[in-house]
């Protein structure tokens, strides 16, 4: 679930209203919807601002995704001008390019004007370019041009993701000055940790934290109190660095400058929790070969999303097969081969997913680098034989009882060695040779990693067979 405002404590009355939405499940009750639903059919206004007007952002935003797409569509037309537009955050891309495409511009211009820059930009960001130009051309000519900067900042980047809504002062101004400019300007942002101090030319010259500014006597310059922003955010930096940035020096916001120093906008923590739920989300659909599928998406749409890697696994497949094929005379002469074939397959496979899953995840949080890059090879490697020499000697024993042929449990317990330490290699090494030719390895490693298993265990094992039957 995705969010862009800071929740605050709400008071006992509005924590019983969420009682009676969610069940202990923590999923919006099916009566609440039911009831909704029923409102909407009959065109209830009256409930409709009663029941949904005063609910959170991210409870409407639950409520349109248990909602049909055609209750959905109405409830936003009769709840009119009380639609908090800050829920589309909330959802699912799919379902808010519905709600929006079926809006007059002119109405989202004017429901754009009453929201924060960064979650203006994020309902924005999704629309084709013509809407976008004419909702912009509705809008103040300040408000047109703070937008417009941040929507032509790459896809995913922290200029994308700020808020050019924040307080900055010169640092002649006393801290009095600050106090009264804070007190009175109706323009600042609602919610905000720090001060940010900039010359005429809106260069960031350094920042000064609320609680400093408290503390200070009414008559201190701010440049005597201010400290230099030691983490000022390049617009253009991925937001997933940028979050990064955050998660490293514990910050709770962080000045985002333009490629002259000059402060352009906010990056806030409640932005940057978003921003790792989202990487991690993706990190984990693009392992599994789905892209970046949602929910609410049509069966074309998803279809299309998983069809081309499922074609790179059916090629990666030939290729075991053919390998299985040069050893057609071993299999009839020993049927058992192939009833033993799929374990050896399997077990590499999960093994190989196991030191994939955590390599890629170290990569993406940056905790594998070259420093330690060798120290964790040479760990999977260890992990690889000692896991291979405990499943040998079970799958071993198991064989040789099962068909009673101790040489094939010999053979197929010297295979499950070999094909383990191969997982163990192409689990760790096929994702940082992706990541050295910059390539994604959350998307692809997954598929060759299997196809490595996959070839060297049949190899292994009916390679070990074909040559333990020409000595016997």
């Amino acid at each position: 679930m995705e969010g862009h405002e800071e929740t605050t404590p709400g008071d006992a009355g509005h924590e019983a209203a969420h009682a009676d939405i969610y069940g202990e499940d923590g999923v919006i009750r099916p009566a609440f919807v039911a009831h909704i639903g029923a409102a909407i059919a009959d065109r209830d206004t009256l409930t409709l601002r009663k029941d949904v007007g005063d609910l959170h952002q991210s409870e409407v935003g639950d409520l349109l995704e248990a909602l049909l797409p055609e209750q959905r569509r109405t409830l936003v037309d009769l709840l009119g001008a009380d639609f908090d537009f800050s829920a589309l955050t909330e959802v699912d891309e799919a379902i808010r390019l519905e709600i929006v495409e079926n809006l007059p511009n002119a109405q989202i211009a004017k429901a754009v004007q009453e929201l924060d820059s960064d979650d203006a930009v994020y309902i924005l960001e999704d629309l084709d370019q013509a809407d976008q130009d004419e909702i912009l051309a509705q809008l103040p000519f300040t408000e047109r041009i703070r937008l417009r900067r941040s929507l032509d900042y790459p896809e995913e980047s922290a200029g994308r993701r700020m808020q050019t809504e924040f307080v900055a002062v010169p640092p002649f101004w006393t801290v009095g000055q600050t106090i009264d400019y804070m007190r009175e300007d109706n323009n600042l942002p609602d919610r905000f940790s720090q001060v940010f101090v900039i010359d005429p030319s809106f260069k960031l010259l350094g920042a000064i934290d609320l609680d400093q500014i408290l503390r200070a006597k009414r008559s201190v310059k701010i440049e005597d109190i201010m400290h230099e922003t030691r983490h000022a955010i390049p617009a253009t930096m991925d937001q997933e660095e940028a979050a990064r940035e955050f998660e490293q020096y514990n910050l709770l916001s962080a000045a985002v400058v333009d490629e002259n120093e000059r402060l352009v906008g906010v990056l806030t923590i409640d932005d940057v929790v978003d921003v790792i739920q989202q990487e991690a989300e993706e990190d984990l659909l693009r392992m599994g070969g789905v892209g970046d599928e949602e929910l609410s998406d049509t069966v074309i749409a998803t279809s299309r999303s998983r069809v081309p890697w499922l074609l790179v696994n059916l090629a990666t497949a030939f290729l075991s097969a053919s390998v299985i094929s040069l050893f057609g005379a071993t299999i009839e002469e020993m049927v058992a081969l192939a009833a033993l074939m799929p374990i050896v397959a399997s077990l590499g496979g999960n093994a190989g997913t196991q030191t994939m899953t955590v390599t890629v995840r170290a990569l993406a949080t940056k905790d594998l680098d070259i420093y330690n890059a060798g120290r964790v090879i040479r760990r999977e490697v260890l992990v690889g034989l000692t896991n291979g020499a405990i499943i040998a000697i079970i799958i071993g024993v198991v064989a040789a009882l099962w068909f009673q042929n101790h040489d094939l449990g010999i053979v197929i317990a010297a295979a499950m060695v070999i094909n383990m330490l191969a997982a163990a290699l192409g689990g760790i090494l096929i994702p940082l040779l992706l990541d050295k030719l910059g390539a994604d390895p959350a998307i692809s490693s997954s598929i060759f990693t299997t196809m490595i298993t996959d070839v060297i265990g049949f190899l292994a094992f009916l390679g070990l067979a074909t040559w333990w039957m020409h000595l016997g």
